[in-house]
């Protein structure tokens, strides 16, 4: 399952960064999609920062930097990847 949690702002190319404006919480280790137009991009996250300093989880509202491993565009949504094996199955 996956939410939207937000969009892209900026990509830096030359250093592999996104800046993402995000409507919901995000923390390293979250497993996010990228998706847009000819974007489509599973990964973890491995590398934020705010302002320059690095942080662990971030806040809706926050603009934060994430490293990515592919380009990304402007616009494109962010989607975190919810693990249903982790959530508690009702019988």
């Amino acid at each position: 399952m996956e939410v939207e949690i937000g969009r892209v702002t900026h990509y830096y190319n030359h250093i592999h960064v996104a800046v993402l404006k995000l409507t919901d919480n995000l923390k390293l280790g979250d497993k996010i999609h990228i998706m847009g137009h000819s974007t489509d991009l599973v990964e973890r996250v491995s590398s934020m920062e705010v302002e320059h300093h690095p942080v662990v989880w971030v806040k809706p509202g926050d603009d934060v930097a994430i490293k990515v491993t592919e380009p990304v565009r402007e616009h494109d949504i962010v989607l975190k990847v919810i693990d249903e094996a982790l959530e508690p199955h009702l019988a």
